[in-house]
């Protein structure tokens, strides 16, 4: 296990929130989350570094883009709760598509908006583990600070 800090005191030392986490592969690949205080896109590939902090492109979102990915998170993790409480089955999570109507038509608007620009920036991510539920409307369990990349 992760070891978990104190959330208000990683917000003092510049970390910041995650809001949505859209891909996950021995770290988050793909997602939305605060760089200086304003919400961005974060993409990485890279798998082969799990202990060092991770480069990642980001650019920034637009407030109708983080609207409506908060919309499908709410959805993503409403979804996981029920799976979680036995309410129904893994194949029943919004995410496999053809579940929940809004949440297909929301992967779709949110599509444009999640692909990386050539105005990218590169900026490392450092993360740190937060202890509360994994997956909540407001985010997630984990916070990150953001550092140029080299």
């Amino acid at each position: 296990m992760a070891e978990t800090w104190i959330e208000e005191q990683l917000i003092t030392d510049g970390f910041e929130r995650v809001y949505a986490e859209l891909e996950w592969h021995d770290g988050p690949r793909v997602g939305l989350a605060d760089i200086n205080g304003k919400p961005h896109y974060f993409q990485s590939h890279d798998y082969d570094h799990v202990d060092e902090a991770d480069e990642y492109q980001v650019w920034p979102a637009s407030e109708a883009a983080v609207e409506l990915e908060r919309e499908q998170w709410a959805i993503f993790v409403n979804g996981n709760e029920r799976r979680e409480a036995g309410e129904v089955g893994p194949e029943s999570h919004p995410d496999h598509g053809g579940i929940d109507a809004r949440y297909d038509e929301l992967e779709l608007l949110l599509a444009q908006h999640r692909r990386a620009p050539d105005s990218a920036r590169r900026l490392v991510g450092e993360l740190r583990f937060i202890a509360s539920a994994r997956y909540q409307v407001e985010g997630l369990d984990y916070l990150f600070r953001w550092r140029p990349s080299r």
